[in-house]
């Protein structure tokens, strides 16, 4: 079933009366290069590949999915539209290793479904994410610690660039913190805006995330560097000082004699430190 063919896509929407629903954002891929590579990136690295199993966020008719089930030992789709169900039935139909919930994923318990359905196995989440949702959903799976060991996801060419921006850059903001701070981002290739049906207005890109270890920092301090974060970038334009001293109820002259005291520049913008300089602001004040 050719499910990147246009005609093939039409006469499945045909044949059971599906219509997009705009808020959803759904722009299914007709690329039929797109999926296979972002099939086999949730497999890099695997200790064993045969063995991995693979989450996966909206399915669209099916593409990704099929090329995920084709890999993977074991294959859990969550998707929020129900009007798919009939057409994933069938496009699925060959496949006895995937599971779709429908169900929306902000509001799904991933860790009890990873649990219920992989058990212990090595697992990868793999995605095309509408872009009004992207960041929302990884940071859910980010913040939760899900038992994975990446995310390959595509999403909005700018939100891509966004995500991977290294700390310290003009690029940045305050999600390129936070995806740091998880895990190591990675920019593996562009989708022009002519892959999708129907064609959205900006390209897209795949980003590859690699897990990271915990950093030792206690629950107290690891929130404590979110606000720092959150409150910098609230002015990115001002001096760091400023809107810190606000957030930690203390004096600029304060904030900025424990600049000197780490090291960092009591001029500073929000964008110019490292992750490593707001976690030793955060351990500081704790």
């Amino acid at each position: 079933m050719e499910l990147t063919n246009i005609g093939t896509i039409r006469e499945l929407f045909a044949r059971h009366g599906f219509s997009f629903t705009k808020s959803l954002g759904q722009n299914f891929l007709i690329n039929p290069t797109v999926c296979p590579k972002i099939a086999e990136l949730g497999l890099e690295g695997a200790n064993n590949p045969s063995e991995v199993c693979a989450i996966e966020i909206g399915t669209g008719v099916g593409v990704l999915t099929r090329e995920l089930a084709k890999r993977y030992k074991k294959v859990v789709a969550v998707e929020i539209d129900e009007k798919l169900k009939p057409i994933l039935e069938e496009t699925l139909a060959d496949f006895d290793n995937v599971e779709v919930i429908f169900a929306d994923v902000m509001e799904t318990d991933l860790a009890a479904v990873i649990a219920d359905r992989f058990g212990g196995a090595e697992t990868a989440v793999c995605a095309n994410l509408p872009y009004y949702i992207t960041s929302p959903v990884i940071m859910r799976v980010l913040e939760s610690r899900l038992p994975v060991r990446s995310m390959t996801v595509m999403v909005q060419k700018e939100a891509a660039d966004r995500l991977c921006a290294p700390p310290a850059t003009r690029e940045c903001g305050a999600v390129s913190y936070a995806v740091r701070y998880y895990s190591v981002p990675k920019l593996m290739f562009k989708v022009n805006r002519g892959s999708f049906m129907p064609s959205p207005n900006v390209d897209s890109a795949v980003i590859r995330m690699e897990i990271s270890e915990r950093k030792e920092l206690s629950e107290t301090e690891e929130k404590m560097l979110f606000r720092l974060i959150r409150s910098g970038f609230s002015q990115r334009r001002k001096q760091l000082v400023n809107p810190l001293s606000g957030e930690l109820h203390k004096s600029k002259e304060e904030v900025s004699a424990l600049f000197a005291e780490l090291g960092i520049k009591p001029s500073a913008r929000a964008e110019e430190l490292t992750l490593e300089d707001y976690i030793r602001v955060a351990q500081r004040v704790c």
